[in-house]
């Protein structure tokens, strides 16, 4: 049930290409959250490449920068995992990055799904290490919006 005027778009992956930037800080639960990212994508008809590896989520906007300006890819899904420690490092990379890929998707238009837990502790990151799933989905979902919207406004 929606509202009227409402447009949807759909989890049809069929001509789509999405990136995916993946930090290897915390690599266990980024692996974790990669393999539920690519099998979705793989169910919906993704066509997933590259998968670009950054030392740590810090790095992940540049990637997403590249492969958004690259011109190839119609979202990406950005993969990493803060944890929360005893300094205030945690609160400095977590902003930073939630920033960062916020500003590619506005700089660029191709959408950048924030896939990039920010936990307290170990476990809470553990116990969702199984979202990947759930980005690719707001991935295929956000480009195929943008395509709809764009066929309806050229321009925009």
């Amino acid at each position: 049930m929606g509202v009227k005027g409402e447009q949807r778009a759909t989890l049809d992956g069929k001509g789509l290409t999405i990136g995916i930037v993946a930090a290897r800080y915390n690599q266990q639960i980024v692996d974790a959250l990669l393999k539920g990212a690519m099998a979705a994508l793989k169910e919906h008809g993704v066509e997933a490449k590259p998968i670009l590896s950054v030392p740590g989520s810090y790095e992940i906007p540049v990637a997403a920068q590249a492969l958004a300006d690259g011109g190839e890819v119609d979202a990406v899904i950005c993969l990493g995992c803060v944890i929360k420690g005893e300094t205030a490092h945690f609160e400095h990379v977590a902003e930073a990055v939630a920033r960062g890929i916020l500003d590619v998707s506005l700089e660029t238009g191709v959408p950048c799904i924030f896939g990039v837990l920010t936990t307290y502790t170990e476990e809470q990151a553990r116990a969702r290490r199984h979202h990947g799933r759930e980005y690719a989905e707001a991935a295929i979902e956000m480009a195929n919006l943008l395509r709809l919207v764009r066929r309806q406004n050229p321009g925009a």
